[in-house]
């Protein structure tokens, strides 16, 4: 939405007493925007701060999680929450480096349970597979925005990532049959239009 010339002179014409009522009445309707606020003005954790703290709360989560794989459809829900939560981190701290780097973890600690998942019918884990692919084509798509100062740590996150599916076979097909390109799992072996190839996999019926 954009706002007229008439309708910021009007705000701008309010006393400093109306306007703050007026945030305030906007920051209870608006909570991330009450976190992001605060943490741009007296927060004194930095961004890495943050960071390092929601890797310890995505492997916490995971391990206490690891106990319902049996459960697909709920290990998935909690699975999605966690994710939820580093969205919620990211909007708050605008942490790029994060967005790819937790959601590397995410997935790598998934991946840790291998022997777990691999008991499972395979029909109970596509929909976790599915969304660990799309993942990993999300966090390819990211590292292409990112400076590349940042890659050697992101591929060490990547190798990982790429054991731990070669660890599960019927993880490692699905990856080959909706067109994951294992090689690509390197910082600067990632196509640079990596967009458009994901775009035009999903046209073809794949990822889902």
């Amino acid at each position: 939405m954009e706002y007229s010339k008439e309708f910021k002179a009007a705000l701008s014409a309010f006393s400093s007493n109306d306007k703050d009522k007026l945030i305030f009445r906007l920051l209870r309707k608006d909570k991330l925007l009450s976190k992001k606020l605060y943490f741009e003005l007296i927060d004194p954790e930095t961004t890495d701060d943050k960071r390092n703290a929601m890797e310890e709360q995505v492997e916490e989560k995971i391990l206490l999680a690891s106990k319902y794989i049996g459960n697909a459809q709920y290990f998935l829900s909690t699975i999605r929450g966690i994710s939820a939560e580093i969205t919620e981190h990211v909007k708050i701290t605008t942490d790029k480096f994060g967005e790819v780097s937790l959601t590397l973890i995410l997935i790598n600690r998934i991946l840790e349970y291998n022997d777990d998942l691999s008991r499972q019918r395979f029909d109970n884990v596509y929909k976790l597979y599915i969304y660990i692919i799309n993942k990993v084509f999300k966090s390819l798509i990211l590292i292409k925005k990112l400076d590349e100062d940042y890659w050697i740590e992101i591929d060490e996150y990547l190798r990982d990532t790429q054991n731990k599916i070669f660890e599960n076979h019927y993880l490692q097909k699905l990856c080959i049959n909706n067109g994951l390109d294992f090689n690509w799992l390197e910082c600067e072996k990632i196509p640079e239009n990596i967009d458009q190839v994901v775009k035009e996999i999903k046209s073809q019926g794949f990822l889902r």
